[in-house]
């Protein structure tokens, strides 16, 4: 019976990344008017596919064996918590960061139960969180700055359709990091537990995250594509492929990071060559505010729950 409701949880939090993750991927490019919403769901389906089944495995292998012991409770307690707190911040239209949510339960729930939790790993992964929209940053900077000597050497109309090709494939690199390293961390416990195999969970994971991307996701695309600073092309495709770079970098080092968090970093990025009056900072105050709460609230609601249920 437990292991029905942990599928069950699963597919709720791939659903719950699909709603607020779409965002990461797409937002930027709905921002700037090249792609319909429908377009991007069906690129989204595609890419998260090939994601998790091509790279998945390393971030899984992370999450769901190395980071801590694992449980059907313990399983049951993260899973569900997870999905309610990032399912509540997308319909409040706050870009969250997933990675950070999962981690928290999960520590919270072993600890409360009991179960080996390793330091280290932990640590790993904290760090990879500072350093990855840090890099984003720098990596978004530095392909502005390129771009901008390049471009000037074409004429208007053949430097707006190479940009236009170039942000596309921004887009599918998010949304392959998507599956490869954000719904991995959803499905590694439950692979690496025995739950589900591989084969099963990317199928399972991905059709769930895409039909949550069609039922909600829409809410924070506005926030991510438009309500940090103004894009233009350039620093769309900047922002986005200085993130998807970073990400994919982890992703194969097989740490859990932040898309949400390294496209934030991307879109300050550009936004502070712009000038930092085109930022909107009391956004950014919000989320670096969310980057402390996330993990904290769901340690401490699955430590609650934990020690509730061990009692």
């Amino acid at each position: 019976m437990i292991e029905i409701a942990i599928v069950l949880a699963s597919i709720l939090i791939a659903f719950s990344i699909g709603s607020n993750d779409t965002s990461n991927a797409f937002g930027i490019s709905i921002g700037c008017g090249l792609l319909k919403f429908r377009t991007a769901l069906i690129l989204l389906l595609i890419f998260v596919f090939i994601g998790i089944s091509l790279q998945g495995h390393a971030v899984m292998r992370t999450v769901g064996r190395d980071l801590v012991g694992l449980s059907g409770k313990s399983l049951a307690i993260s899973l569900i918590t997870s999905a309610t707190i990032i399912i509540l911040s997308n319909w409040r239209k706050f870009p969250l960061s997933s990675h950070q949510v999962i981690i928290g339960s999960l520590t919270g729930s072993a600890l409360a139960l009991g179960l080996p939790v390793n330091y280290y790993t932990l640590l790993k992964i904290v760090l990879s969180w500072v350093i990855s929209p840090l890099s984003s940053f720098f990596l978004s900077v530095t392909i502005y700055k390129i771009l901008e000597k390049t471009l000037v050497k074409y004429s208007v109309f053949v430097a707006e359709r190479i940009l236009s090709i170039l942000l596309l494939i921004s887009a599918i690199l998010i949304a392959y990091n998507t599956g490869a390293n954000e719904l991995a961390t959803a499905m590694g416990s439950i692979v690496h537990y025995g739950i589900l195999n591989p084969i099963q969970a990317c199928i399972i994971g991905t059709f769930s995250l895409f039909f949550g991307a069609l039922a909600l996701s829409y809410r924070v695309v506005e926030t991510v594509g438009k309500g940090i600073t103004a894009l233009d092309v350039v620093s769309g495709f900047s922002a986005q492929f200085g993130a998807g770079l970073s990400v994919w970098i982890f992703t194969t080092l097989g740490m859990p990071v932040s898309t949400t968090y390294c496209i934030i970093g991307g879109i300050f990025g550009v936004g502070f060559l712009k000038g930092v009056g085109t930022v909107k900072l009391g956004l950014l105050k919000r989320i670096a505010l969310s980057w402390v709460i996330a993990p904290s609230l769901s340690f401490v609601t699955c430590f609650i729950l934990g020690k509730l249920i061990y009692v």
